[in-house]
């Protein structure tokens, strides 16, 4: 699915990933771990094509093709999906705008009909229901004066739509409540799939408690230093990232 090979990655002159590598395989969850400054959130702008950052070594394939080649529509369109820590708001796009355009740029990728509009709108219906959402939020401005919570269940909403290959979550737990984490855990425990991955950032292990993942990474000052499983977050929450690093 992604192989990531001694990455070395920048942003205005600084160099955040030193020599990282990963390699997720098909229907595998990673989850990666690291203090604040570590570089798990470069990881993920990088990988969807973010243009603040230089990739000046190593390399990234993706299902079999070099990721670096692509613009950041063309990966979205391969099935990269990113969930944003702080999602951006898009004034004057309606929610069921952007999901139509969205949806369909993905089926042409795929070499699939367009959606007419009510075919959409059965689609969203359906999948705002399992995100607790109303359908009034179908009309809303994307992500403008939504609550740290809608914008998740906002994005959860899209990863949906879209079935992507890879899914990126970058602290898809910042914020939320007992009851948003759970939908957080529904949702992508039930699109686990063979074709399809996912790669968690989170600093808590209770995301993983929900999510249970199949390896947990540690990055720390631009590489992985630690991998395993479970125990490794646990080993975190008693003795911190530098127990784990010694």
């Amino acid at each position: 699915m992604l192989k990531i090979t001694d990455l070395h990655a920048n942003i205005d002159g600084k160099e955040i990933l030193k020599g990282l590598s990963l390699t997720i395989n098909p229907g595998e969850i990673h989850a990666i771990m690291g203090p604040n400054g570590s570089g798990k959130s470069t990881l993920t702008r990088v990988l969807s094509g973010d243009p603040r950052y230089e990739v000046t070594g190593g390399s990234i394939e993706f299902l079999g093709q070099s990721l670096l080649d692509k613009a950041p529509e063309e990966r979205a369109r391969a099935g990269l999906f990113l969930s944003y820590q702080y999602p951006v708001a898009i004034p004057g796009v309606s929610n069921i705008q952007f999901l139509k355009a969205a949806i369909n740029a993905q089926r042409d990728a795929r070499n699939l009909p367009p959606l007419d509009a009510l075919q959409i709108l059965e689609q969203t219906r359906e999948g705002i229901k399992r995100v607790n959402l109303d359908d009034t939020f179908l009309q809303r401005p994307v992500n403008e004066g939504f609550s740290g919570g809608e914008k998740k269940r906002n994005e959860l909403l899209q990863m949906l739509l879209l079935q992507p290959h890879l899914c990126l979550l970058d602290e898809a737990d910042s914020g939320l409540d007992i009851d948003a984490l759970k939908v957080v855990g529904d949702v992508v425990n039930t699109m686990r799939a063979a074709d399809r991955s996912f790669l968690l950032i989170t600093h808590y292990r209770r995301l993983l408690d929900h999510i249970p993942p199949d390896h947990v990474h540690i990055l720390s000052a631009g590489k992985i230093i630690a991998s395993g499983g479970m125990e490794i977050a646990a080993e975190l929450e008693r003795s911190g990232y530098r127990g784990v690093a010694a």
